[in-house]
């Protein structure tokens, strides 16, 4: 078997991916891989996220995206994972109304605040500048990615989460769309509330120092194995917040301050 970027996944690699795709789809966890199996490297865990996507496209699922996950000091500190992971954004786990924890089969889910890109050009790694990202981007969204472990009490390191496609849930997309050129987006404040309680804030800066800086690190790493950002594509740039706790019964609201709001209501 092999995957999308050509190489020949081992036997190991293939089991992973059956287990953590029965994972998803029953709603349980995994003890960690790097638990059980210390020589898996990160290129095994690509292997592990390409032939897991597989299994969700060959079920009818749509890859309408990418996200770049651990970018902030805050994240990487509550996470113990010190570099940005990656992973795919499907049609299914685009949430445009209530996120119905069972529905959607959230285990152990946590919001996040976020920047979304929208890109009207493809980027194509390696060589992608944060210019060529701003060229390429259409308009971006506020924006809740809700991050969703099936490792085990999130025990992750960079090789589980990176195998467990960064660890994403869903994501939801508030209503507006802002062309950033002109903005200075290192200086973009958001402020979180949970039950309509201050629970966090941040800025643009938060990721790699510019949103710009972290799809163009995504694209540059993705493109390392063969996988484009593309026209059309939802790119996810990183939380600007520490992640937060999610249950049913939970209202999450961010104000991405002079680009516009969006809410996260779990039922």
């Amino acid at each position: 078997m092999r995957a999308a970027d050509g190489t020949t996944l081992t036997h190991k690699c293939e089991a992973y991916a059956n287990e953590l795709y029965g994972a998803l789809r029953n709603g349980r966890t995994v003890s960690p891989l790097m638990e059980r199996d210390p020589t898996l490297t990160i290129d095994d865990a690509y292997a592990i996220s390409l032939a897991t996507l597989a299994r969700r496209q060959a079920d009818g699922e749509r890859v309408v995206g990418k996200k770049i996950g651990v970018t902030s000091k805050a994240v990487q500190d509550m996470l113990g994972v010190h570099q940005p992971d990656f992973g795919f954004l499907t049609d299914r786990m685009w949430v445009t109304g209530d996120i119905d924890v069972a529905a959607h089969g959230l285990i152990q889910p946590r919001a996040e605040a976020e920047i979304a890109f929208i890109l009207k050009g493809d980027l194509i790694g390696p060589g992608i500048t944060a210019e060529d990202v701003l060229a390429a981007t259409d308009s971006i969204a506020p924006c809740f990615e809700i991050v969703d472990s099936r490792i085990d009490d999130w025990k992750i390191g960079i090789v589980d989460t990176v195998a467990d496609n960064a660890s994403c849930g869903v994501f939801v997309l508030g209503e507006a769309r802002v062309d950033p050129r002109g903005l200075d987006l290192p200086a973009l404040h958001v402020t979180v509330t949970k039950n309509g309680e201050p629970l966090s804030e941040g800025y643009g800066s938060a990721v790699q120092g510019s949103p710009l800086q972290a799809v163009a690190w995504l694209a540059n790493t993705l493109g390392a194995h063969g996988v484009t950002l593309d026209a059309g594509d939802v790119i996810l740039s990183g939380s600007l917040v520490p992640l937060a706790p999610a249950k049913a019964g939970d209202l999450f609201e961010m104000e991405l301050h002079g680009i516009g709001r969006c809410a996260a209501r779990f039922v």
